[in-house]
């Protein structure tokens, strides 16, 4: 009996605390929303094929943000009509009405790391500050066959420095691999990368969750299990719930007193799935991370917290999509941004 009241005692315990290191209560501005949608009038100089493109008359999606001179900065993929994609940026005064650049601030171009940017282009970028005041941001290049996680540099967000693929090993290079977020601390409006022990943290991956570190942003190691030597996953897909099919970091990871917070992303399985999703459903959990031990689990949510409920999240170039990427502290509130059915773009707000 006292086993039974000590195990009662620690499920309780335990569900209560499960449902206090997550960020719950965002509420969609439905009346805003999409706030961002492409443009057949933005026109860029294509530096690679030499012609004029309409460089997101396709698709905007997956943006990420930040707080920069009190404006939300955001940051996100458009797409052209044969599918490349590359790095846009507006800007907002409210969090919600932004306002675009005419052109991209990252690309393509006939630079070292074409051969891994070209046709497909770079796409899904995240961005975090770093303690010197500049900003690190990681995204995917895409080559048309292979994805590969990669990284650039910026001061001011409209000259970057690309240090191209984050792993870099005879094993690694040609190894697909895709969304980096990095544990990060929050300095009031800024999201910071953060230092554990000497070593950067970041989660990456979109099957299951991986691990790198590194000690200056820009030399990454992976995570291996040291019996069989591949990649250490440190979150799985899991049957029966929305995330059955696979998960992918959403923003950066967020270190609080409770442990490492990570927003992901999950897509539901076609079978052994939630059934109240249709199946490849990709909707939004949380997990907590140990902050002494950021390869161990605590608590994962059980459901999603956003998942596709509008049209224009349910229909588009892929439906049945809420995707997240962008998440600020901005006028007492918390901004996360995400991709609608890989066609525009949407914000939920919590207060």
């Amino acid at each position: 009996m006292k086993r039974l009241i000590l195990g009662l005692l620690l499920f309780v315990g335990f569900s209560a605390y499960s449902q206090n290191w997550a960020l719950n209560g965002f509420k969609k501005a439905d009346a805003d929303n999409p706030i961002l949608k492409p443009s057949l009038e933005a026109r860029f100089l294509d530096p690679i094929s030499g012609k004029m493109v309409g460089w997101e008359n396709k698709n905007v999606l997956n943006p990420t943000a930040l707080i920069r001179n009190g404006i939300v900065h955001l940051l996100y993929r458009a797409q052209d009509s044969l599918g490349t994609s590359r790095i846009g940026l507006a800007t907002s005064t409210d969090g919600i009405h932004f306002t675009k650049q005419p052109k991209p601030i990252l690309f393509p171009t006939n630079d070292a790391f074409r051969g891994f940017e070209w046709p497909g282009g770079i796409e899904d970028p995240r961005i975090v500050e770093t303690s010197d005041g500049g900003y690190f941001l990681t995204y995917t290049s895409y080559d048309g066959k292979v994805a590969r996680l990669c990284g650039a540099f910026s001061k001011d967000l409209q000259t970057w420095e690309k240090i191209g693929p984050l792993f870099t090993s005879e094993k690694y290079l040609n190894t697909w691999s895709k969304s980096g977020a990095l544990v990060s601390i929050q300095q009031g409006s800024r999201l910071v990368a953060h230092q554990m022990d000497g070593l950067y943290y970041m989660y990456f991956g979109d099957t299951d969750l991986f691990l790198a570190t590194s000690k200056d942003l820009r030399h990454w190691d992976i995570l291996e299990n040291a019996e069989s030597g591949v990649r250490l996953s440190v979150l799985k897909p899991r049957a029966g719930y929305f995330d059955s099919r696979l998960v992918e970091p959403g923003p950066y990871a967020l270190l609080r007193k409770e442990g490492i917070l990570l927003i992901y992303n999950s897509s539901n399985a076609a079978n052994y799935n939630e059934v109240r999703f249709p199946k490849f459903t990709y909707a939004a959990g949380q997990v907590l991370f140990d902050a002494g031990k950021p390869y161990k689990v605590l608590a994962r949510t059980s459901k999603p917290f956003i998942w596709p409920d509008k049209p224009y999240e349910k229909i588009g170039e892929v439906n049945e999509v809420c995707f997240v990427e962008g998440l600020v502290p901005y006028k007492n509130k918390w901004f996360l941004y995400y991709g609608t059915a890989d066609s525009k773009i949407a914000v939920s707000i919590k207060e």
